[in-house]
């Protein structure tokens, strides 16, 4: 709000304006009846909205273009400018289902249109209390949603901890089964090891030993002869 919304040629000749403005700059109209003998024509150019045009209320007065500065509330807007040194030139006049207007000048004589429009937009500070309300919805939406899954995620991260720690039992039975079959070969390797017929020698021993005692009875007995 606060700037030139909207422009507006009063003229004594508006179909010689339209036909001027036309030409030179390919404006476009849109007549709208505004009572039995009254019309008002809508302005736009290529690129979008310009104004519009009147048959001048005093036809005394030269023709000219009249700014329309959009206001919140004419009514305080008024009071300001005549605070300000400023008059009230005309209105204020209602137009059914758009809004309000009113012509004051400046303290200088420049005359300009104000105009408050039915159709206000939404404040900006509402649009954000809006938008943060919707965001907090959504992350509060979000932050539900995450609880409620985290169990079940935490459910299928236990379960195999679970097989795990069942199939644990089994691996240390597998592990401890050689051990045992190892306890019961060691015996045997033991017994092997025991083996070793170190008793027999003194047998070998005592038959190479038999000759010598021999042979030591016929020596003696040969010197007995002697």
């Amino acid at each position: 709000m606060s700037q030139i919304e909207h422009y507006e040629l009063n003229t004594t000749d508006p179909d010689a304006a339209k036909q001027f403005y036309a030409a030179v700059f390919g404006w476009t109209f849109q007549d709208m009846p505004m009572g039995p003998d009254a019309v008002y024509t809508m302005v736009s150019s290529p690129k979008g909205p310009v104004g519009g045009i009147q048959g001048q209320q005093d036809p005394s007065a030269p023709s000219s273009w009249l700014g329309y500065i959009g206001v919140d509330d004419l009514a305080a807007t008024i009071a300001k400018t005549e605070a300000a040194g400023g008059t009230k030139v005309a209105g204020v006049f209602d137009v059914p289902n758009m809004g309000k207007y009113a012509v004051v000048a400046d303290p200088t004589g420049a005359v300009l249109g104000l105009w408050e429009s039915a159709n206000k937009p939404e404040p900006a500070t509402k649009k954000k209390a809006a938008k943060k309300k919707t965001a907090k919805k959504k992350t509060a939406a979000k932050k539900k949603a995450a609880k409620k899954a985290a169990p079940k995620k935490a459910a299928k991260k236990a379960a195999p901890k679970k097989a795990a720690k069942k199939a644990a039992p089994k691996k240390a039975a597998k592990k401890a089964a050689p051990k045992k079959a190892a306890k019961k070969a060691a015996p045997k390797k033991a017994a092997k090891k025991a083996a070793p017929k170190k008793k027999a020698a003194p047998k070998k021993a005592a038959k190479k030993a038999a000759p010598k005692k021999a042979a030591k009875k016929k020596t003696a007995a040969k010197k007995k002869k002697k």
